[in-house]
C-alpha cells in the first residue's frame, strides 16, 4: 500500500533501533519493536527550591542531546513555570517528570496548590475560571507585578508544539495552529499540572518569539497581543452583549496592537461588535486593532461597527 520494498522497511526499522528511537524484542520471525519510552520522575519540597537549580541538575540531562535553540526553549518555559510554581502555587511539594517517546520530548511540572485559575481568581477578583484563562491569553497578567511582569504564561504557550494547564475542573490546551481551548473535565483535579512537549528537532527560537510580539522601537517591550475570542463566552452563549465585549477588551490598553482572533465562532451581536470597534477603539485611538479568522457574518458585523466610528470621529484604520 506504501509502495515500500521489505528490504527498504527494514533499513529503516534498523536506522531506527541504533539511534535509540525504537528497541527490538525477540528473534528472527517473532521480533518485535516498540518506542523507546523514557521517563524520569522527581520530586522538591517548595520550600526553598530554585528553578535553575532544578534544571541544571535533573531536567537538562534528563533531556539528552538536543539542538542549542530547542534546549533554549525547554531551559526558557521549565524555569518559568516552575518559577510560577514556587513562588504563586501555595503548595509544599512539585513533581517534575521528564518523558521521551521517540522524535518527541515532555516534561510535565505538578504542584500540590490551591490551583493556578483559583488563585488567580481570588487574587484579582475574576469572574471563574474561563475569565481567568481569557485574561492569561491576553499576556501581562500578575497577582504580583512588584515581581513579575506576567510574561511567562504568554510566551511559554507559544513556544511549544503543544502546551497544556490541568486545575480544577479546567484543561487550558494551546497549540501552535489553534488558538487557545478549554474544556470542562468533569472532575475536579486539586493543585496544577502543566504539561510541554517539543519536537527534538523543533526549529523554533526563542528569540523569534519576543520579536513577534515586541514593539517596533528600541525598548523591546512586550507591546503585541493576540486574543482568542472566543475565550470571552461564557458557556456555549453566543457573544452579543456588551459586557461580554468588556470582558474581551480589560487590559488590551496595555498593549500597542492587538490581533482578535475569530476562529471558532460562528455569530457576533451588533452590541458586542460596536462596543469593541466602536466604544473601544474611539476611546484608544493610538491602539491597532485587527482581527483574523473571522467568517461573513462576523466580518459585516464588525465592519457595521468600524463604519459607525469612522462616521463619528472621521476615517482611521483599524
Amino acid at each position: 500500500m506504501f509502495r515500500v520494498s521489505r528490504q527498504a522497511v527494514n533499513r529503516h526499522v534498523r536506522a531506527l533501533v541504533a539511534s535509540g528511537i525504537v528497541k527490538a524484542s525477540g528473534a528472527t520471525k517473532g521480533k518485535r519493536y516498540s518506542l523507546v519510552i523514557e521517563r524520569h520522575t522527581r520530586e522538591y519540597p517548595i520550600e526553598g527550591l530554585k528553578e535553575d537549580v532544578v534544571w541544571g541538575d535533573f531536567v537538562r540531562p534528563s533531556l539528552g542531546n538536543l539542538p542549542e535553540n530547542v534546549l533554549e526553549v525547554w531551559q526558557y518555559g521549565l524555569t518559568e513555570m516552575l518559577n510560577n510554581a514556587i513562588e504563586h502555587s501555595g503548595g509544599t511539594q512539585v513533581a517534575i517528570t521528564v518523558a521521551g517517546v521517540g522524535l518527541n520530548a515532555r516534561v510535565t511540572i505538578y504542584d500540590n496548590g490551591v490551583g493556578i485559575f483559583q488563585k488567580i481568581r481570588s487574587g484579582l477578583g475574576l469572574d471563574d475560571d474561563q475569565h481567568v484563562v481569557l485574561e492569561l491569553s491576553k499576556g501581562k497578567l500578575t497577582t504580583d507585578p512588584e515581581k513579575h511582569t506576567g510574561e511567562g504564561i504568554f510566551f511559554t504557550s507559544r513556544l511549544f508544539d503543544q502546551f497544556g494547564i490541568l486545575s480544577g475542573e479546567l484543561l487550558l490546551l494551546h497549540t501552535p495552529r489553534n488558538s487557545d481551548w478549554v474544556f470542562v473535565t468533569g472532575q475536579r483535579v486539586t493543585g496544577t499540572r502543566i504539561e510541554l512537549r517539543l519536537l527534538k528537532s523543533s526549529s523554533t527560537r526563542l528569540g523569534d518569539l519576543f520579536d513577534r510580539f515586541a514593539s517596533s522601537d528600541r525598548n523591546y517591550r512586550f507591546s503585541i497581543t493576540h486574543v482568542p475570542v472566543a475565550l470571552a463566552r461564557i458557556g456555549d452563549d453566543n457573544l452579543v452583549s456588551r459586557s461580554q465585549a468588556r470582558r474581551l477588551v480589560a487590559r488590551l490598553d496595555l498593549f500597542e496592537s492587538v490581533v482578535l482572533a475569530f476562529d471558532g465562532v460562528q455569530q457576533i451581536g451588533q452590541a458586542f461588535a460596536d462596543e469593541v470597534f466602536r466604544v473601544f477603539a474611539s476611546e484608544h485611538p493610538k491602539l491597532q486593532l485587527s482581527w483574523v479568522d473571522a467568517n461573513d457574518q462576523v466580518t459585516k458585523m464588525i465592519l457595521r461597527a468600524v463604519a459607525a466610528r469612522e462616521q463619528q470621529s472621521g476615517p482611521a484604520g483599524v
